[in-house]
């Protein structure tokens, strides 16, 4: 059959596939009258269709059950567990098992069973490729082999990634670092096209990126060479020939089984690139089928990116966010997608690297080549680029008359501000006037607030640029009162006023943007907070010299939310413009003092806390040089203070500090002020840590209900407090209230504006389920937990291995000793490997090595793994509890073979427990039930 003939037949067989026997009947019949061969050869398909259910139940090979080769040598490397298969092969995480040197690899393997004789052929000319290839973002070839059992692999670097399309849809990337990952994707594909070697399945699921924002392309599988001879001979294949390659991202000569070449991936370049840009694909189909796709590829003209984010999604009209970015993408973007998914090759990007190029120009600001190069737009996107220089250029060239319509703007400006300054004073103090007839006692700021809010809107309502002042300054001071969700009101009817006004003042604009930044912060929005302030870079950029105070402000505002997003390396950029600007060009001591605090903050998420103390007492000196000033700062500077010294283990210093914020914020703010709850939270879990459970309970409990009301469910502070309360019930030794309180916590910090602080409530989770009996469930948890903290800090961050440590400790106490111990011994090897900071958690590792080996019944080496933790005097803040659980386990460890002895022990400890936790805890809750299992076991051996 002809390729244009099956094309027809395979479409037309796909829609009757599709329907019912009646309507399948009529179809055939109009088709029989229009072609009565057509017809035929669809009849007889169909009865084959009919025929061979019991031919297509058999499978061309049988799977093996999942990770049943798991432990299976293959060469040099040992398979550890399955991470995806495909066509023609599967892919395993797999170590080297000789001894030569240790390293995780991604092993590719034949599938087994497969009768097709090219599947080889197939295999060794990926290997082929993939030695022609070296490049940083693509997942280079290791080794190559055939096994003594005839099984070929390819060993490549391993790559933990999530697909391209995935990775910016989570982050909710920019549309300017979108496209700088494409020019990463683009690079690499134009590596492959300079040795000759087309992909032919570009998609998102072979372009990863890693944690650190690299991207890495994979699978080579079906690639082709254009310098291969037996290629070009077999260039044009059958249309009836099995399909590798993916039908939403082939190109439509790929659809039609016409020869491939370059353009091939330029076409599918462009379909990754549109929907990394829009995150849709380009083609709206009528009903979800295989044949529903071809025609669209074939016959449907692509649509402008900016109409396809305009029409919504899931059935919603277009977000402010969608309208935003439709405006980002008409014209230059537009163009550019629409070249690249031309139908005819011809018409596209000529490579990979033009399609690249105007990416890079659009970038830049300057004319992509994909548009007609006419004067106006080649002069606007000059303009655009040099917009200064060019206003100087015309400003030098009529001088005279510039200089007299510069003078003319002024004398108008500065009429506009003194008549500005002149009704918001006459505002002001009429607002007052009427106020001083309040009854002392009664005054009450909110009211005024409101009373001038609305004031203002009836007196300076021909006066948008003072009205937009006043409503700047009722926001502000809502935002200080804690009334965030007001201010946040407020500073939309500002924006709202400006975007109306015309020509706003620059200190009026980044103003406004920054105390809106601020509120949406507060109100744990800080996704909008970072799109809302990015686009005031380039103003802030070039107001640095005239206004550096707002310029520090700004930074420092906008660095503060990319912090809670988990951008560090923004954050910290932004908070070191800000320190810069405010201690060298404004000699500013308070701001100087806010930037090193915010820099603390940061190395505190990094896993720095010496470095975070330091941070925070070079702050406060700074501002106690002062003293009387920045009270609101002092309050916080002292929070953050207090809270990482508690976490160093200084639990005195750290309740004296936090008992000097909370007296100075009830002062200021008031009893119910969201910054008063969060250090009187602080406050309940200090005393959680010193064993004050009453106290504990007491501050926790009412501390939770006043944030709910204060903040909402859903508030990441919220979160904070349901947190609290699970570690208080874990303490009291209820952990099914405890799942429950962090069951609470994590949903909350599931939204994307919290994810930085849901690793640590999924560990705090997955514990307590295995406490509760759950393990299985807990260990799901804190592997969750932990992809999460290694895809924001990498797998050798502290936390990430305290993780594998808790699910090591898990696997010992429930369920298999033997597999704990393997797990332990490796994370013992990596703590060696790690230095200073990973040493840090070494005294735990040991308890835990010594439990396990007690499980095992290895009592001797248990004994003297424990004695090493009970006799060290290691000063990290968990020291004192290892220490306890040790002398616990030791004591309780021949409880066997010399019950008494070991139960005097026990209770000796009891003793000097209920003198240092009288109101009860883990370490004396522990050492209760070590008693009681002593006694069980001690009953059945004299039985």
């Amino acid at each position: 059959m002809e390729a244009s003939r099956w094309r027809q037949v395979s479409s037309l067989l796909d829609q009757l596939l599709e329907l019912a026997d009646g309507p399948r009947a009529q179809r055939l019949a109009q088709l029989r009258l229009a072609d009565p061969t057509l017809a035929d050869d669809l009849e007889r398909l169909l009865e084959h269709e009919r025929d061979s259910h019991e031919f297509m139940a058999q499978p061309l090979w049988t799977a093996a059950p999942p990770d049943s080769r798991a432990g299976t040598l293959i060469g040099p490397y040992r398979l550890l567990r399955a991470l995806g298969e495909g066509g023609m092969g599967e892919v395993w995480l797999a170590e080297r098992a000789d001894g030569l040197y240790q390293r995780q690899v991604a092993l590719k393997l034949l599938r087994s069973g497969y009768a097709d004789p090219g599947l080889r052929q197939r295999f060794s000319r990926e290997r082929e490729i993939l030695a022609r290839l070296q490049h940083p973002n693509l997942a280079e070839l290791l080794d190559a082999g055939v096994d003594l059992q005839g099984q070929p692999y390819l060993a490549l670097a391993y790559v933990e990634g999530e697909p391209i399309t995935d990775y910016c849809q989570r982050l909710q990337l920019p549309l300017e670092r979108r496209l700088q990952l494409m020019l990463q994707v683009c690079a690499v594909v134009t590596h492959a096209h300079a040795n000759l070697i087309v992909h032919r399945d570009l998609k998102p699921s072979n372009i990863l990126v890693t944690a650190q924002g690299e991207v890495k392309l994979l699978d080579f599988g079906i690639a082709k060479l254009l310098d291969d001879p037996e290629a070009r001979d077999n260039a044009q294949h059958p249309a009836t020939e099995a399909r590798a390659f993916t039908l939403h991202y082939a190109a439509p000569e790929q659809v039609r089984g016409e020869p491939v070449t370059t353009l091939t991936d330029v076409y599918s370049l462009g379909v990754v690139l549109f929907e990394v840009i829009t995150g849709r694909k380009p083609y709206r189909l009528r009903r979800h089928s295989d044949a529903e796709w071809e025609r669209s590829i074939l016959e449907v003209t692509a649509p402008r990116a900016s109409a396809v984010v305009l029409r919504g999604s899931a059935g919603n009209p277009p977000t402010l966010a969608d309208r935003r970015l439709a405006r980002r993408l008409r014209g230059d973007l537009d163009t550019l997608l629409l070249k690249a998914l031309q139908k005819e090759p011809g018409q596209r990007y000529a490579s990979a690297e033009a399609l690249a190029q105007d990416l890079r120009r659009f970038l830049e600001g300057r004319p992509i080549h994909a548009r007609p190069q006419r004067t106006l737009y080649r002069l606007r996107k000059y303009i655009g680029r040099h917009r200064w220089g060019v206003a100087v250029g015309s400003l030098g060239a009529v001088a005279l008359a510039g200089l007299a319509v510069v003078a003319l703007w002024q004398m108008q400006q500065a009429r506009r501000e003194i008549a500005r300054a002149q009704a918001m004073q006459e505002f002001t103090v009429g607002l007052f006037d009427r106020a001083a007839g309040v009854r002392h006692g009664s005054f009450d700021v909110r009211q005024l607030l409101a009373t001038g809010q609305q004031r203002g809107e009836a007196e300076l309502a021909d006066q948008p640029l003072s009205l937009a002042d006043l409503q700047g300054v009722i926001g502000r001071l809502r935002i200080g009162m804690g009334d965030y969700q007001l201010a946040l009101q407020t500073l939309d009817r500002q924006r709202a006023l400006l975007e109306q006004a015309g020509e706003v003042p620059p200190p009026l604009q980044l103003e406004a943007v920054t105390q809106r930044g601020r509120a949406l912060r507060m109100l744990g929005r800080s996704r909008e907070c970072v799109a809302h302030m990015t686009p005031m870079q380039s103003l802030a950029a070039q107001q640095r010299s005239a206004l550096p105070g707002l310029v520090a402000e700004y930074h420092a505002q906008l660095g503060r939310c990319q912090q809670l997003l988990g951008y560090r390396d923004e954050a910290r950029a932004a908070f070191a413009l800000s320190l810069a600007v405010r201690r060298d060009v404004l000699h500013d001591t308070a701001g100087t003092a806010e930037s090193l605090s915010d820099l603390a903050a940061l190395d505190s998420d990094d896993g720095r806390p010496q470095a975070a103390l330091a941070g925070y007492q070079q702050a406060l000196q700074l501002l106690q040089l002062r003293p009387g000033e920045r009270q609101p700062q002092l309050i916080v500077l002292r929070r953050h203070l207090g809270e990482t010294l508690a976490a160093q283990g200084d639990l005195a210093a750290a309740e004296q500090t936090l008992h000097i914020a909370w007296s100075d914020a009830v002062s200021l703010y008031g009893p119910d002020h969201p910054e008063t709850l969060s250090i009187r939270r602080l406050r309940g879990v200090l005393a959680l840590q010193r064993g004050d459970l009453r106290q504990a309970d007491a501050t926790l409990q009412q501390v939770h209900r006043l944030t709910r009301l204060a903040l909402g469910e859903q508030h990441r502070d919220t979160g904070l407090s349901w947190h609290a309360l699970g570690l208080l019930a874990l303490e009291r030794g209820d952990s099914n209230e405890a799942v429950v309180d962090f069951e609470h916590a994590v949903a909350i910090w599931r939204q994307p504006d919290c994810v930085r602080l849901l690793p640590q409530g999924l560990y705090d989770y997955g514990s307590a389920l295995a406490q509760a009996g759950r393990w299985q469930a807990g260990l799901a948890a804190l592997h969750e937990g932990r992809q999460w903290q290694a895809a924001q800090r990498g797998d050798h961050d502290p936390s990430v291995q305290q993780a594998d440590l808790r699910m090591a400790e898990i696997t010992s106490a429930y369920g298999d000793p033997r597999q704990a111990g393997d797990q332990l011994a490796q994370l013992m090897l990596r703590h060696r490997q790690g230095g200073a900071e990973a040493m840090a958690g070494q005294q735990a590792l040991q308890l835990a090595w010594g439990s396990n080996l007690a499980r095992m019944g290895q009592d001797v080496e248990a004994e003297r793994a424990l004695l090493a933790v009970a006799d060290s005097r290691a000063p990290d803040p968990a020291s004192t509890a290892v220490r306890w659980q040790a002398r616990t386990r030791l004591a309780a460890l021949h409880c066997a073979q010399a019950p008494l002895r070991s139960r005097e022990a026990l209770l000796r400890l009891q003793g000097e427990a209920r003198v240092q936790w009288p109101q009860g805890g883990a370490v004396p809750r522990d050492i209760d039930q070590a008693l009681q299992a002593c006694a069980t076991a001690t009953l059945a051996t004299t039985r």
